[in-house]
């Protein structure tokens, strides 16, 4: 196991603490759009995945358990014993899988736009592009995935949001991005997903090919304390095309598990 990542993190606003955790090759802005509608209401932590946005460098080899590890050293350092967590993609990995450890420590979680119960189909499909971003460079897979994270319409009238989120992943070191892609393509939660009591919000666009409403309803469905919401008319990137959406999910959720 390597050594926890000191990650870089940021506090803004009051009340209850809301850890925030983005996905793959993306940084804390990814939660830009979504946090001025929390910060009144929550006391919002938001911080960079090693190897991420201003984090320290990663060294490659890390899996999910060192993730959690660093997840719990932002708690740590931030002063909070207790908080909510809300996390989009990978990050909807890293929540449960730090609830599980440390089910005292958390207060409620909204897992966005993750899977488990995958299919060997849905296995297969989420492998070939971890292999064509190998053989091929990130670079060249990535028209694939802005297809896949935002809906035609989006893309179309806001190039500049997808342009930075795109730049994120070529700016990511690619060994980084492909070890974080591999977690994400080859964790599966359900051998343990049913032991978290910790209230859950599950949530996913409708459209989300990788992450699709069948997936999420299975996550919602083993859980004892869970609900499920599936926001119409959107694909993966659900906290940057529809952040007031989100928001108000969020916010709602966890107001109401104090």
């Amino acid at each position: 196991m390597q050594h926890t990542v000191d990650c870089d993190y940021s506090v803004e606003g009051s009340g209850p603490p809301l850890v925030l955790i983005h996905g793959i090759g993306a940084a804390r802005d990814a939660w830009r759009f979504v946090t001025p509608d929390l910060t009144a209401h929550f006391t919002v932590v938001r911080y960079d995945l090693r190897g991420h946005g201003s984090s320290p460098p990663a060294e490659p080899g890390f899996g999910l358990e060192e993730l959690v590890n660093d997840l719990v050293s932002v708690c740590d350092r931030a002063g909070f014993d207790a908080v909510h967590l809300a996390g989009h993609s990978l990050g909807g990995m890293i929540a449960p899988a730090f609830a599980r450890r440390n089910p005292a420590r958390v207060r409620s979680m909204s897992l966005l736009s993750t899977a488990a119960f995958r299919t060997a189909d849905d296995r297969a499909k989420v492998a070939a592009v971890v292999k064509a971003m190998t053989e091929q460079g990130i670079a060249d897979v990535l028209p694939t995935l802005t297809n896949r994270w935002f809906t035609d319409d989006f893309i179309a009238a806001n190039p500049a949001v997808v342009e930075r989120r795109m730049a994120q992943v070529i700016g990511t070191d690619a060994a980084t991005f492909l070890n974080v892609f591999h977690i994400y393509a080859t964790t599966e939660m359900q051998p343990w997903i049913a032991d978290i009591e910790t209230p859950a919000l599950v949530l996913t666009g409708e459209h989300d090919g990788g992450c699709p409403p069948r997936l999420n309803a299975q996550i919602a469905d083993a859980m004892p304390n869970s609900s499920l919401v599936v926001l119409d008319g959107l694909k993966h990137a659900v906290q940057l095309e529809a952040p007031k959406r989100v928001a108000a999910a969020v916010r709602d959720f966890a107001s109401r598990h104090p």
